[in-house]
């Protein structure tokens, strides 16, 4: 069994065939979704495909940080009301974004470190998004990091300092989605310096869709691609690659793991 650890099936690019997307999935054997969140706009579609596929699909909550703006204390204070009455697998998607736009840094640093803090509050791991912010998240985790907190770096593209840098706080894990298949991304070379138990996999669908569909929509069934480049890398069986990650990602996110939440 896979599990899709971020994907974003609520997606408009999914609305003529949602339904049929989601069973090409569980066809391939991708058995759960992982959904985070991005701002209040997302919250609705995610509700729905959680209470459509109960056991198949489990929610996030996080503001993300291209959706942060001046306004960030009042977007906190909504996105926080999400948290009555409902459970969440995980905070996210959350983190630093200077891909896009700089003049925000100061507003993502603070929805950052609040929804960190909610995450130890609530016991639950991050999901971070890291375009561009290494050093700046560094510098922040640097700081918010102790035992209680746990967490994934979604869609690592980073080098062997960032590996490094990040397997040194603990409890976090990288995600590894399309970009690995990517013939001049780099990635390749750098993920024999992380041990596989370090790892989940992701397609971040509809983005960032891997090779041999790189350009076109991507879907949840397109993770065994990365699945069977992750076993050409590490030379070992296909079938200990999807059983070590997804062990890896019960261990991450317990409140998917049906052994734990009978």
């Amino acid at each position: 069994m896979l599990i899709d650890t971020h994907a974003h099936l609520y997606s408009s690019q999914f609305d003529n065939d949602r339904n049929e997307m989601i069973q090409r999935a569980l066809n391939a054997g991708v058995e759960k979704f992982l959904l985070p969140n991005i701002d209040l706009d997302s919250v609705e579609g995610m509700y729905q495909l959680v209470n459509q596929f109960p056991t198949n699909c489990y929610p996030m909550m996080g503001l993300h940080p291209c959706s942060v703006t001046h306004e960030v204390t009042s977007q906190l204070q909504e996105i926080q009301h999400a948290f009555e009455g409902r459970e969440y697998i995980a905070i996210g998607e959350i983190g630093i974004d200077l891909y896009w736009d700089k003049s925000t840094l100061e507003y993502q640093i603070t929805a950052f470190r609040t929804q960190v803090e909610w995450a130890k509050q609530l016991k639950l791991p991050i999901v971070i998004h890291a375009r561009d912010s290494f050093e700046q998240l560094f510098e922040q985790l640097d700081e918010l990091n102790d035992e209680s907190l746990s967490g994934v770096f979604h869609c690592f593209t980073g080098g062997i300092e960032e590996v490094n840098k990040i397997l040194s706080y603990g409890n976090f894990m990288l995600g590894i989605g399309g970009v690995v298949t990517f013939k001049k991304s780099g990635l390749a070379e750098v993920l024999p310096h992380i041990p596989l138990d370090a790892i989940i996999l992701e397609t971040d669908s509809p983005y960032l869709s891997p090779s041999p569909n790189r350009g076109k929509r991507n879907e949840s069934a397109y993770i065994v691609y990365i699945a069977e480049k992750l076993s050409e890398i590490y030379q070992i069986p296909l079938s200990t690659v999807v059983t070590i990650t997804t062990a890896n990602a019960y261990t991450l996110f317990p409140k998917c793991n049906p052994l734990l939440n009978k």
